[in-house]
């Protein structure tokens, strides 16, 4: 985790205190339901709560038990004797490491899930704002980069606006996938703990019990976890990359805030650069690169092998952290972009009419002309346009193959902007609602 990219709320759900903290929970929980179930002293189950509740676990002691049995779960169990006393020995009755792991594990990721979720939806909320605010704002669609129709700037936004509402529901279903406990015991047979016991811990601690677990969770939980962060996180990468486009000094329809004070270039001062979505684009990136490894941690040997440890350790702090952070600075860059109308529409008439070529067309060919022949007389006025910077519409009227079939009064009636616009309010209906 890069302190740079990071935020306090995500990072506290991966600090050493918080995971030894679940630990204890884990630990403490099966206590209680062991004591339930008459396997340990009931004594013993309320003396490890009243020890353990409001402990702070002194995690230098623990790393230093580490340094020398080579086993973290051990290390902290060593400690928590410590600190509870001679009931300890009642704690991980029937328990592997993996169960208080894997456990763990998934609360980490299931709070993660919460905060990735909020940041989803605030984020939905800023783009909605602004797809309403311009949701008539005339500006060109482009396909490969090249002119095409007319759209609105609130379609645009729409278009990210339906994209991340699917990102929350995937985050939604990513979390129930990876909601689940297992205190199943060495290879999940439950030869020395009770299932009700797992049953107990999964509901005390927001879980589920896993259906079948060998020693581990099954890691294509995980796996669809992290992939699904490599989805959102590419959703957040296209809305970059539209706003670094529009930003372009020779397009300049919208552009990042550029706050007083702010410095665009060491070299040159009149910059002003897309640095946030650049940045956004490249923390894209590292959270797609956490994807491969998840998926490559499904094949494990067996009931259980730690290849898959270490990669953990690494990925689901980095991935939440990062992605935690991308979502929250993009809703910054919507909630703050500097949008010119008054570009758009310098841009959107630079072709001299070009964006009403399907419009003639079509009208052409109601009027009893080829598909082929509509299109080459569209084509041949499109390119002097093209070619010659000659009005297009003009154009068409100085061919008389063209007014042949279409009048001059009715191309003229092709050339309004707001027939392209007819149907927003029907998209929008069906991205935000009737409402």
């Amino acid at each position: 985790m890069i302190p740079r990219y990071s935020r306090p709320d995500m990072v506290t759900i991966w600090d050493a205190q918080s995971r030894f903290r679940i630990w204890f929970e884990i630990e403490a929980h099966a206590a209680s339901a062991m004591a339930q179930l008459g396997v340990i002293p009931q004594e013993a189950a309320d003396r490890i709560w009243e020890k353990g509740r409001d402990a702070t676990f002194d995690i230098a002691r623990i790393d230093e038990i580490e340094r020398e049995t080579k086993h973290d779960v051990i290390a902290f169990l060593t400690h928590l004797a410590e600190i509870v006393g001679p009931e300890a020995r009642f704690v991980h009755q029937g328990m592997t490491s993996s169960d208080v792991l894997d456990t763990c594990l998934n609360v980490q990721l299931v709070r993660a899930a919460d905060l990735l979720i909020a940041d989803t939806e605030k984020l939905l909320a800023a783009i909605k704002r602004r797809a309403f605010e311009h949701r008539t704002t005339p500006t060109i669609g482009r396909s490969h980069g090249i002119h095409a129709e007319p759209v609105t700037f609130g379609l645009k936004l729409a278009y990210a606006y339906a994209e991340f509402d699917r990102a929350r529901e995937r985050l939604i279903a990513a979390r129930k996938e990876v909601a689940t406990c297992a205190l199943s015991g060495a290879v999940g047979t439950f030869a020395n703990i009770d299932p009700r016991i797992e049953e107990y811990v999964a509901a005390q601690m927001g879980l589920t019990p896993e259906p079948i677990s060998t020693q581990v969770i099954p890691r294509d939980r995980h796996a669809m976890y992290f992939a699904t962060l490599a989805v959102v996180a590419s959703s957040v990468e296209r809305l970059a990359t539209e706003i670094r486009h529009l930003q372009r000094t020779e397009v300049l329809e919208a552009e990042e805030y550029f706050s007083p004070g702010q410095k665009g270039s060491s070299a040159m001062p009149h910059k002003r650069n897309p640095v946030l979505s650049e940045n956004l684009t490249g923390l894209a990136r590292m959270v797609r690169a956490y994807a491969l490894p998840a998926m490559e941690n499904v094949a494990l040997w067996h009931e259980r092998d730690i290849s898959h440890s270490s990669v953990e350790r690494m990925i689901s702090p980095d991935a939440t952290v990062t992605l935690d952070f991308a979502l929250a600075r993009l809703t910054g860059v919507m909630e703050n972009l500097v949008v010119y109308p008054q570009n758009m529409q310098k841009n959107l008439d630079r072709l001299g009419g070009l964006h009403n070529s399907q419009r003639v067309l079509l009208a052409l060919t109601q009027a009893g002309a080829s598909r082929e022949d509509s299109y080459a007389l569209v084509q041949r006025n499109a390119m002097k346009t093209w070619n010659e910077g000659k009005d297009f519409l003009a154009e068409l009227k100085a061919d008389a193959d063209v007014t042949a079939r279409v009048s001059p009064a009715e191309l003229e009636a092709m050339f309004d902007l707001g027939y392209h616009f007819k149907h927003v309010d029907t998209i929008f209906n069906r991205v935000f609602g009737a409402a």
